[in-house]
């Protein structure tokens, strides 16, 4: 079903972006015609959403939409924006709780690391080594290919960036936070993740008829923001329509062309990684390839057909025991992987964040860039399986560094298309690192699987 739906969005935005250049070109066509044709087109594509009715293909909809209504009408598209900004703030909104809920509970709900002790540290220690290198990668690969320069975003169409310079002192401080309420209210994204784990590790120290009650409440305030981003998701087709309609408007066709140029970068940039990152891995941990790749075949295919991290995660921990690694092993580190050691993800918002600054003309220095992967790699955390998680944290991420919000609208036009391979290389880690760490405790192949096991792979 996803992949009738993206074929329909492949051909559709061809479509439109011929039609588009056509306009343009093909000077013995009546415009009027071209028009008709494109709108002809777009009511074939609602018709259809009508009877699908899934999220993923109204936002794909109304990008097509806004691009068409953005050329066509930039005048009334301009008018579009006040849509656009409702959808931010509403997601704006989210940003705090939800950062709070999910490391809060993710670190102190992981309090037995005492008692799995040192699988617990190497764990910790291998996962975040590699999102290290995702982030790198993805820095590296949007450095290399600058698709977001040339965007030109509209000259009244959002905040002011203004992108703080401070010395290296003063960054340092600016960390910390001095009083919570005031970090949430300004939006100092990166002062909320440094109080949320603390009070998570202090809480994780707490006795445990102590801690439970707290842990319980910010499960819960995770859950509950977690379904506070799905019904404010449901207006994600009328932001982003709105917001594609406002930049096509103000700025032409072009931008198109940028998107398609950062989805080109974002796959090859996740190649590099799986050949030059977890390849090398897999070699030196003396992972069996052969047995391994057939194992993750079928829950990373479901990743990428789905774009869902936790749709996978029951086939993949069938898939991994099966193999060999213990089930305690699978136990702890796929779903602990889950939280803290998302790699597709981790490489995406790399890449996309600085593809933000590169589309609103603002040049990051190197210490900018670091501190802004610093960020990245500490709000990323806790938030797999939900779905476009990564563009609310892309979102406060963004505002933190005083970056405009215009390009991240723009992404959440292909973000299934981009979703789809992050998501995959996500759950591929994952599978991964959990050889990895079994081989390390050198008890990789030394249990047989438990039969249910056996016959639900095999089935």
């Amino acid at each position: 079903m996803k992949t009738k739906s993206l074929l329909l969005f492949v051909a559709s935005f061809t479509l439109t972006a011929v039609l588009g250049l056509a306009s343009q070109y093909l000077t013995p066509l009546p415009s009027s015609l071209l028009v008709a044709l494109r709108w002809i087109s777009i009511a074939t594509l609602v018709l259809y959403a009508l009877f699908k009715r899934t999220l993923t293909t109204w936002i794909l909809v109304a990008m097509i939409m806004g691009a068409v209504l953005g050329h066509d009408w930039p005048h009334a598209a301009l008018s579009l924006r006040l849509l656009s900004m409702i959808f931010l703030r509403l997601i704006r909104c989210i940003i705090a709780p939800l950062l709070f809920g999910t490391l809060v509970s993710g670190i102190a709900a992981h309090s037995d690391l005492k008692k799995v002790g040192r699988m617990g540290v190497k764990a910790i220690v291998y996962f975040e080594a590699v999102t290290t290198f995702a982030l790198f990668i993805g820095l590296a690969a949007i450095n290399l290919s600058k698709a977001g320069v040339g965007v030109h975003l509209p000259p009244a169409g959002g905040e002011a960036v203004q992108v703080q310079r401070m010395s290296a002192s003063e960054t340092i401080l600016h960390i910390f936070p001095e009083n919570l309420a005031k970090s949430v209210a300004e939006g100092q994204i990166l002062q909320v993740v440094v109080f949320s784990i603390l009070f998570g590790i202090a809480l994780a120290m707490v006795r445990e008829e102590r801690r439970r009650p707290l842990v319980n409440l910010a499960e819960s305030l995770t859950e509950t923001m977690f379904k506070f981003t799905n019904l404010v998701m449901y207006m994600a087709p009328l932001g982003v329509g709105a917001a594609i309609a406002y930049t096509v408007g103000s700025t032409g066709m072009g931008v198109l062309f940028n998107l398609a140029k950062l989805l080109l970068t974002l796959y090859v940039a996740l190649l590099v990684f799986i050949l030059g990152v977890l390849l090398p891995v897999a070699l030196l941990a003396r992972v069996p390839l052969k047995k391994f790749i057939a194992a993750v075949a079928e829950p990373v295919s479901i990743a990428f057909g789905t774009a869902s991290s936790e749709a996978a995660l029951p086939r993949a921990m069938e898939a991994m025991e099966a193999i060999g690694v213990p089930r305690p092993v699978v136990a702890f580190v796929m779903p602990t992987g889950y939280s803290f050691n998302l790699d597709g993800s981790t490489l995406y918002l790399s890449l996309a964040a600085i593809f933000v600054a590169q589309a609103a003309g603002v040049d990051l220095s190197l210490g900018q860039q670091l501190l802004l992967m610093l960020t990245l790699m500490l709000t990323s955390k806790g938030v797999a399986g939900v779905s476009r998680a990564a563009i609310v944290i892309l979102l406060g991420t963004a505002g933190s560094f005083g970056l405009p919000t215009e390009p991240i609208f723009i992404l959440l036009g292909i973000d299934q298309l981009m979703d789809m391979a992050r998501t995959s290389v996500n759950v591929l880690g994952n599978c991964l690192a959990t050889v990895v760490i079994s081989r390390w405790e050198g008890d990789f192949g030394k249990e047989q699987p438990s039969p249910v096991v056996m016959n639900a792979v095999a089935g």
